[in-house]
């Protein structure tokens, strides 16, 4: 098998296609004259496996090139600025889609000496459009295809994908769908995540769409989600949530976390939430949370409360809860 290194920039524009494309035996196309009906045809008419691909703006999310080796995923290109564009690709087989991929376009891409019909001209919202009917073959909760198809178009930067993906969000559409939609609306859909998400935390009618909201929360890079995080911790009527919203908290640091943390410990009413709170420290960025693990398990007049801080801190083999075990054994 010879790799085909070919010079896609004849065809396309330089951002729009992968870096290296090897065993592939490629064609290029236009879809100028509508996605959708360029496309299908070109599905029907594939009796044996092959790839159909093009790239759309994305998100700048680091996508990422995932390798597997030996059994085990091996990180790729590790991008420092993610780039501005994905690469959508739809796998067919006996005349239909049966596989939907989203990669970066640094990614090497082995086509396994397959058919790559490599469309140029994709307009976004016709992308959107046509990855939607794709989210909608189910036939229960949530199929390999639809998945696929929601993450490609969690990718897009485009509006469209904002709209469609809060169709498959409302109250109406089953949970297990619902759930894994929630996931897409963090770091990848930006400002307009973070409002989804803001809604569905402040009101939405089921807890676990509500609790993964929350944990969604963490990745966004919102200024206001950290408020809002802290302020679900402290205020929400749900032990369930508060319990969610500290969970998340510990990928952060800084003040106010902590002293949203010792709040809880000290004051929330509902044990189990204090029990939270005090095995979140134990994982918060640089250590920073020991302190107050150790000045709950010396000051706590709760016994449960104790006994869990001693576990996190035993966890966390810590320097300074080393210390603070050596010191305890003194006595």
């Amino acid at each position: 098998m010879k790799p085909l290194l070919w010079l896609m920039a004849a065809a396309l524009p330089l951002a729009a296609q992968p870096k290296l494309l090897v065993n592939a035996k490629l064609d290029t196309r236009s879809a100028a004259a509508g996605l959708e009906q360029t496309l299908r045809p070109l599905v029907t008419a594939q009796p044996q496996p092959a790839w159909i691909a093009y790239s759309v703006p994305s998100t700048r999310v680091n996508l990422g090139c995932d390798y597997v080796r030996d059994g085990w995923s091996q990180p790729g290109v590790i991008h420092l600025e993610p780039p501005d564009h994905a690469a959508i690709l739809f796998r067919v087989d006996g005349g239909a889609v049966e596989r939907i991929r989203t990669l970066s376009p640094d990614c090497e891409i082995d086509a396994g000496n397959l058919p790559v019909h490599w469309m140029s001209d994709v307009k976004a919202a016709e992308s959107v459009a046509l990855l939607d009917t794709f989210a909608a073959q189910r036939e229960r909760g949530v199929s390999r295809l639809m998945d696929g198809a929601l993450a490609a178009i969690a990718a897009h930067a485009d509006p469209a994908a904002d709209a469609a993906l809060q169709r498959w969000l409302a109250p109406g559409q089953p949970e297990s769908i619902r759930l894994r939609v929630v996931s897409w609306f963090g770091p990848m859909r930006g400002r307009r995540g973070f409002d989804v998400l803001q809604k569905l935390i402040s009101g939405d009618p089921n807890d676990r769409v509500r609790e993964r909201a929350i944990a969604t929360l963490g990745g966004s890079k919102e200024p206001e989600a950290l408020d809002l995080l802290t302020a679900t911790a402290r205020q929400d009527a749900s032990p369930r949530m508060r319990m969610q919203a500290l969970s998340t908290l510990n990928r952060h640091s800084g003040a106010k976390v902590l002293n949203t943390f010792k709040e809880a410990i000290e004051s929330d009413p509902d044990r189990q939430v204090k029990r939270r709170a005090v095995s979140a420290l134990e994982s918060m960025p640089d250590g920073e949370g020991i302190p107050l693990l150790i000045q709950t398990a010396k000051a706590t007049h709760d016994n449960e409360v104790r006994k869990q801080a001693m576990t996190s801190l035993g966890q966390s083999r810590d320097g300074r809860a080393i210390a603070f075990f050596e010191e305890v054994l003194k006595k």
